[in-house]
């Protein structure tokens, strides 16, 4: 079974999800039978690289609060990422443009490292006081930290198409499937969890999903099977 999850970095409730969505698929029986793909989406896809600024005020003039009432809404956010046990730095954060990160988990995925390096990118964003939004280099760190090549990231962020078909098609596909904010969890193509939602509904996802695959059915000529070839070797034909 495949689990598809389109997030953004800048997410709080996407960092806050992956923890939920995990905590329900550690305890899944089929646990090693599903397969976990990441997927782009970009809260902002026109914001220009090296356009920065504090979460703080940006929040307020959002949603026309007060910086107060913005940083309730923050402290609110920490404690639901405590609860996951998750750090998360309630003041001082930053954001920017996502739109580098995804062409990296998109490198990250070809290498098999994809998981690990938004987790890293997660924790980084929200957790760590050094920002991800304005050093390259920074990204850099994190890639290899999630154990892809050094230059083959420096790579990717000095090409700006490197990858961005890629990004950009996954956000095609989150609004052809209805997608309207993230996190957004596909389970193989059939059911689809929108938010944040607590694990118990994930594993009831995860367990609906699983149940409702539908068995595969062989078409083959009446009176037998055709010949194949397997671990054993192949089938003789018999004169």
């Amino acid at each position: 079974m495949r689990v598809e999850i389109w997030s953004d970095i800048a997410c709080p409730w996407c960092y806050v999800g992956k923890a939920r969505f995990e905590k329900a698929l550690a305890a899944f029986p089929h646990r090693a039978q599903v397969e976990v793909v990441h997927r782009s989406f970009e809260l902002d896809p026109t914001r220009a690289k090296g356009d920065t600024g504090l979460v703080l005020p940006m929040l307020a003039a959002k949603y026309g609060m007060s910086e107060a009432q913005a940083q309730a809404a923050e402290d609110n956010l920490g404690a639901n990422a405590a609860a996951e046990g998750l750090e998360y730095r309630t003041e001082g954060r930053d954001h920017g443009s996502t739109f580098d990160m995804h062409r990296l988990l998109h490198l990250a995925k070809e290498r098999g490292r994809q998981d690990e390096l938004i987790g890293l990118l997660y924790r980084a964003n929200f957790a760590e006081e050094r920002s991800v939004f304005d050093d390259d280099e920074r990204l850099v760190e994190l890639a290899v930290a999630a154990g892809l090549d050094a230059d083959a990231a420096r790579a990717v962020l000095a090409d700006p198409a490197a990858y961005a078909d890629e990004v950009r098609a996954d956000e095609r596909e989150a609004a052809e499937l209805g997608a309207t904010g993230v996190p957004f969890f596909v389970l193989d193509r059939t059911y689809g969890v929108s938010g944040a939602q607590p694990a118990e509904v994930f594993t009831q996802a995860l367990t609906q999903a699983w149940g409702d695959r539908s068995p595969l059915t062989l078409i083959q000529e009446p009176g037998g099977a055709a010949e194949v070839c397997g671990p054993d070797g192949c089938a003789v034909p018999q004169n």
